[in-house]
């Protein structure tokens, strides 16, 4: 049993809590395993307690994908809430300062691509990263003025969600017409597909200052993250019939289902066996030389996961093998 559990993560519950959850679950339906045969669990992406969404979750050799799946883009979901700014920079923290000024939807669209692309942001000072071996949040919490660095992301989408949910759009195109002065907005939502690294209460309170104002995440939510989506999570409740006695195959997805997005091959059995041993193969003994560069899952059997595999100047190595 090696693959994928992605949950809908609730409100309230923390990452390392949820591959809790779901070791419990695997306990209670006598999936776990025992001593060296016990299964690993672990997730794909850390989101906050006050975040909910897309958890991808790994079990088994789908483990060794994490550090993979944690490299990934993700899109979000989040609103900022205009006027306060907080210590958090999200609902959580003491308010540390406040603005009257109100921006308009048509300010807020003429702004978002400023932040679009290769930017520049602090993250918060209430987060994991660690700074001199201790997390950040323990620093701050303990009243130790943290300096957070300067870090490069990539915000390769960021665009405002149903504007027809604050202002109908024919509204809004008659205000522009006849030159009539849009409505401040006390929140908007955003939607953002960003690298890895990125932190969207970061991104928000520098689009709230930007538009001369402070602003705060009031809701956030993850609806990908790699290949997976909102789509394939279930809920807690789902998660939960795992532990009474439901069937684990009708919410696990296959370990090669994090992989999407690069080519498989399959094996002859003896190029199977040698890359298991970690041995390396030349590309010309691969049959029909197929067009492949750089990484690839390799297979055997039409699909049974052998090694997420390199093909290099002509040479393939073993990246990451699976023991399936």
């Amino acid at each position: 049993m090696h693959g994928w559990i992605i949950l809908d993560k609730p409100l309230g519950l923390g990452s390392t809590q949820a591959v809790g959850a779901v070791k419990r679950n695997l306990r209670e339906a006598g999936l776990m395993g025992k001593g060296r045969n016990k299964r690993k669990v672990g997730h794909g992406g850390t989101l906050d307690p006050l975040a909910t969404g897309v958890l991808p979750i790994a079990i088994g050799e789908a483990t060794k994908l994490c550090g993979r799946m944690l490299d990934a883009s993700k899109i979000y979901e989040f609103t900022i809430g205009f006027g306060t700014e907080t210590e958090t920079l999200d609902v959580e923290g003491a308010v540390s300062e406040t603005s009257d000024h109100r921006p308009t939807l048509a300010e807020i669209e003429a702004i978002l691509p400023q932040f679009t692309g290769p930017i520049e942001q602090i993250p918060p000072k209430y987060s994991a990263l660690k700074i001199d071996g201790k997390r950040a949040y323990d620093l701050a919490r303990a009243g130790v003025d943290v300096e957070m660095k300067l870090r490069e992301v990539t915000i390769y989408d960021l665009a405002t969600r149903h504007p027809e949910l604050v202002s109908g759009p024919r509204e809004i195109l008659k205000q522009v017409q006849d030159n009539e002065p849009l409505e401040p907005l006390q929140e908007i939502t955003l939607t953002a597909t960003v690298s890895k690294g990125t932190y969207i209460r970061s991104l928000a309170r520098d689009i709230a200052r930007a538009l001369n104002t402070v602003g705060h995440v009031t809701m956030l939510r993850r609806t990908k993250a790699g290949p997976f989506t909102l789509e394939q999570a279930i809920s807690l409740d789902k998660l939960n019939e795992i532990g009474k006695g439901a069937d684990i195959t009708d919410y696990l997805l296959p370990l090669e289902a994090g992989l999407d997005d690069i080519p498989a091959y399959d094996l002859t059995p003896d190029q199977a066996k040698l890359l298991r041993q970690g041995m390396t193969l030349d590309e010309q003994e691969m049959i029909g030389n197929p067009a492949l560069n750089g990484l690839f899952l390799a297979t055997e059997n039409h699909g049974s996961p052998v090694a997420l595999a390199e093909l290099v100047d002509g040479t393939v190595k073993v990246v990451r093998g699976f023991n399936m």
